[in-house]
Parts: structure tokens; C-alpha cells; sequence
């Protein structure tokens, strides 16, 4: 079988693993690494210091001539740089989100569209075995359902550095939201109708207007409703750094309530995938208003960590090209969290609530 040729743009947390998943993966031949600092040469000696190394992307898409793109830059870069992708006929995998604005992302979609490629967006918790066990799960809870989620990073050295840099397109609860509330979709499988949001900036060092702290809740039309809250910064407190939750009239399944995760690496990459296990609740109750079954506790000791959860996702890319998946229902489903989101960010800057 010939080999994929593929570009790695951005060698930061997530560059770096979805490269180790190319130089592990059989059907994959990473062809150039490109990035603007040193990032680029110490990746390179970890994958054993034979690649092309580029500090200009549209150089090494010209002189690496690849077949496909892994983009995992900022998000106001991901635009420009699918398009140029999309021009030369590349595949592309696309860190989340597509772009920073509705009308940039659906720029995006329709060029993989009119090129023929695939567009694989970086939404890794789809590919997360003890997540998709958890959606699962959630849907034997009947209806309508409360979920209940965040991802707080306590941030300091190069992590704050990183977060103010992301800061300069979006906020946490945009940039980190769009993982969970897809997630919530599917596990209502009901359309969303109204988001609200409240939020704070808690530095000096954030551009105006932008905020470090924030909480979205969103409405769905089968009467289900969920929230969503991330803070990023020295400030930020650890005491719940990473609820997963989900309620409903048959009862409740929570990630990692036996086995509290460590709250002290909230800044750590690897900490954000891990689910610390799974327990079941069920709100089934006797004529003495007293539980009648034990909660349930799942074992998800044996799942992947966070570069082997980007060696699936890129696995399953590889798939998508070879096998021709039809990844038009994936991209649509990028582009709804996204709305849901932004939504969620304007809701915060007017005050009001946001009807979609």
C-alpha cells in the first residue's frame, strides 16, 4: 500500500501527539514538520531526526508536495491554512475549532466538499472508548436530562503563556465548549434552541473584551438542558477542575466519582482525557422511599492515554481516506457545537439570552 504523505503544522501538545500517531501508523509517511519557533527541531528528534523541518507553511506545503495536512495551530490560522490544503488537493485534519467564526468554518467544509478530501475536525472525545461508553450510558437515563460539565486549567509558565495566546481568538468556554456540548447532542439527540452565558476576566495581561473565565447553559427542545464551565489562568481554583455529569428520571452517571482525579494537574494535557472511571446511579426507590439497587462502578483503568487516544483519532482518518467514509454528518455536527458556542460568547458580550 503506498503511504500517506503528510504535513505536520504545529508542534505544540497536540501536534506533537498526532505526529508520534503518523510515525507509529503503517499507512502514514510523515513528509516535512512545520512551525515558527524550536518546537519544530525538538519534535524532530523524537521522531529520529530524519524529517524536512519548514518554519513557512506555504513553502513546505510547495516543497513537501503532501497528500494530506495535520493543522494544530491557533484557531485564527485553521482557516487560511485548510484552504491552502484544500488548493493542492491535501487531505486535512483539523484541530477544533474550524475556525473562529460560523462564516469561516462553513468556507472550510465547502472547500474539502468542492476538493474531494476529507476533513477530519480534532473532536478526540469521539474516538474515546470510556466516553462513548458514558454517551451510551446517558441515554438509559430517559428524559429530559441535566448534564453537568467543565474543564478548569490552573495554568502557570509556558501552559499561560499557551492560554493567552489562544485568548487572542477565543475564549475557554468557546475554545474547549465545542467538545462538550456535541457531546451533550448526542446524548439528547434533541436540537438545542437557547444558550446563555455569564463570564470574567480575572488578568491584565487579556486583551480587553476577552475573558478568562466562563459558564454557558444551553436549552434543548426536548426540555433537556446542560452547562458548561472552563477558566484558564494562575488564579483558577482546583477543587473541581473536571466534572462530567448527567442526570435524568431513571438516575445519574458520573466520570470519576470513586476515584477524584488529580487536581494538581489540571494544567497537564493527558489528565483533561482520563475519566477516572464510570458510576451508575439508579433512582429506582422502594415503597420506603429507599434505594433498591447499588450504584454500579465501571473500571476504565485500561483506557488510552492522550497520545493513544490521538493515535485512534488519526487511525481512524487514515480510515476515513482510505475506506472514503463520508464525513459530511461529522463536519455539520463541528459546525453546530461551534454555533452553540459562539452563541454562548454573545450571550456574555450583550447580556441577553440567545435563541438559535
Amino acid at each position: 500500500m503506498k503511504k500517506i504523505k503528510i504535513l505536520v503544522v504545529g508542534c505544540g501538545n497536540m501536534g506533537r501527539s498526532h505526529a508520534l500517531a503518523y510515525h507509529q501508523l503503517e499507512g502514514f509517511e510523515i513528509c516535512g514538520i512545520v512551525s515558527r519557533g524550536k518546537s519544530k527541531e525538538l519534535l524532530n528528534q523524537e521522531l529520529g531526526g530524519s524529517h524536512a523541518l519548514f518554519s513557512d507553511y506555504a513553502e513546505a506545503l510547495q516543497t513537501s508536495k503532501p497528500d494530506a495536512v495535520c493543522i494544530s495551530t491557533y484557531p485564527d490560522t485553521h482557516e487560511k491554512f485548510a484552504l491552502m490544503a484544500f488548493e493542492v488537493n491535501c487531505h486535512v485534519f483539523l484541530e477544533k475549532p474550524i475556525a473562529p467564526t460560523i462564516e469561516a468554518c462553513e468556507r472550510v467544509v465547502n472547500a474539502a466538499i468542492k476538493a474531494d478530501k476529507k476533513l477530519l475536525v480534532g473532536y478526540i472525545l469521539q474516538h474515546h472508548p470510556s466516553w462513548k461508553k458514558f454517551i451510551d450510558l446517558s441515554q438509559n437515563m430517559g428524559k429530559p436530562l441535566v448534564m453537568r460539565m467543565n474543564l478548569n486549567q490552573q495554568s502557570k509558565g509556558e501552559m499561560w503563556e499557551t492560554h493567552k495566546s489562544l485568548m487572542n481568538s477565543m475564549s475557554p468556554i468557546v475554545d474547549c465548549g465545542v467538545h462538550y456540548v456535541e457531546v451533550m447532542c448526542q446524548m439528547t439527540a434533541e436540537k438545542p434552541i437557547r444558550v446563555s452565558a455569564i463570564g470574567a476576566n480575572l488578568s491584565s495581561d487579556i486583551k480587553p473584551g476577552m475573558y478568562n473565565y466562563g459558564q454557558l447553559q444551553v436549552t434543548f427542545d426536548g426540555g433537556s438542558v446542560g452547562w458548561y464551565e472552563a477558566g484558564w489562568g494562575p488564579m483558577a481554583s482546583t477543587k473541581a477542575f473536571s466534572i462530567k455529569d448527567v442526570w435524568g428520571p431513571k438516575g445519574a452517571v458520573t466520570m470519576g466519582a470513586d476515584k477524584p482525579l488529580n487536581e494538581q494537574q489540571s494544567d497537564n494535557v493527558d489528565s483533561h482525557s482520563k475519566t477516572g472511571g464510570l458510576r451508575i446511579h439508579s433512582a429506582e426507590i422502594d415503597d420506603n422511599n429507599q434505594f433498591i439497587n447499588n450504584d454500579e462502578w465501571i473500571d476504565t483503568g485500561d483506557e488510552p492515554d492522550h497520545d493513544g487516544l490521538c493515535f485512534l483519532e488519526q487511525e481512524y482518518f487514515l480510515k476515513s481516506i482510505l475506506e472514503n467514509i463520508d464525513l459530511n454528518e461529522h463536519m455539520q455536527g463541528a459546525i453546530d457545537s461551534l454555533k452553540i458556542v459562539l452563541a454562548a460568547d454573545k450571550s456574555f458580550k450583550t447580556g441577553q439570552t440567545i435563541s438559535l
